[in-house]
């Protein structure tokens, strides 16, 4: 069995003298574990940080085997990242997200989302809103996903500005106003009345990140008994200390 696929690092950990257990998420074969040789020497260290994206070939004598990876670096990014805080958190929120997924579902849609993000990690102004747009898109990948197109109450697509927390289904203004207390707000960034360059304010990010952390962590982390990435929270703390 082997393979070839265009991947993003999520983490390594040591395996053996020399060798590394490697986690990718590939473009068509999902996230995916391999032993890479010589994982800890000098020529492939820097290649197997966190953020990188990567060409690797998996290779085994059967399909169910652990593996064995080559990989080659294409996009050495974590080294643009070493001293940005937000970044780190950043990479390692958008992994611990990902391992919420089955091992070797494709999810190729994803991919393509989290390379985005990963392509503005050195952007603060764009990384907060890009992550909750990631989040959103996770829920949709394990089956949680949000109807944020049509309001639940009357089935209009204009003035949605609430989500109701018991079906994760958008409410227009008028529907919503008697029962506002209890719902959440939708910002119009994740939205699909949402200005594509239209300017994010830090109230709206915010409202974002509590809408998909709220549906992230009742039906994905709570269940399996976790909590969410404590990086996301390092993160959120960073943005308060920062005045963000």
């Amino acid at each position: 069995m082997q393979w070839t696929d265009d991947a993003i690092v999520l983490g390594t950990r040591r395996h053996g003298e020399n060798a590394s257990l490697l986690e990718l998420m590939t473009r068509r074969h999902g996230r995916h574990l391999g032993l890479v040789r010589g994982g800890h020497g000098k020529r492939l260290v820097a290649v197997l940080q966190a953020g990188n994206a990567v060409e690797a070939t998996w290779y085994a004598r059967l399909d169910e085997h652990l593996g064995t990876y080559t990989v080659e670096g294409t996009d050495l990014r974590a080294a643009r990242m070493i001293d940005s805080a937000p970044a780190l958190y950043g990479i390692n929120w958008a992994a611990g997200l990902l391992r919420m997924l089955a091992e070797r579902d494709p999810h190729e849609a994803l991919f393509e989302t989290l390379n985005v993000l990963l392509a503005h990690l050195d952007q603060p102004v764009l990384l907060s809103p890009l992550m909750a747009r990631f989040e959103l898109a996770l829920l949709g990948e394990l089956g949680f996903g949000l109807d944020l197109g049509r309001c639940a109450a009357t089935g209009t697509t204009e003035d949605l500005i609430y989500v109701s927390p018991k079906s994760g289904r958008a409410v227009c203004r008028v529907a919503g106003e008697p029962y506002k207390d209890r719902m959440l707000a939708l910002p119009a960034f994740l939205g699909a009345e949402r200005l594509e360059g239209a300017e994010t304010s830090d109230i709206e990010i915010a409202a974002g990140l509590e809408l998909t952390g709220f549906f992230l962590k009742r039906d994905v982390f709570e269940p399996r008994g976790l909590q969410l990435p404590e990086a996301r929270a390092a993160f959120l703390r960073l943005k308060l200390t920062e005045g963000a």
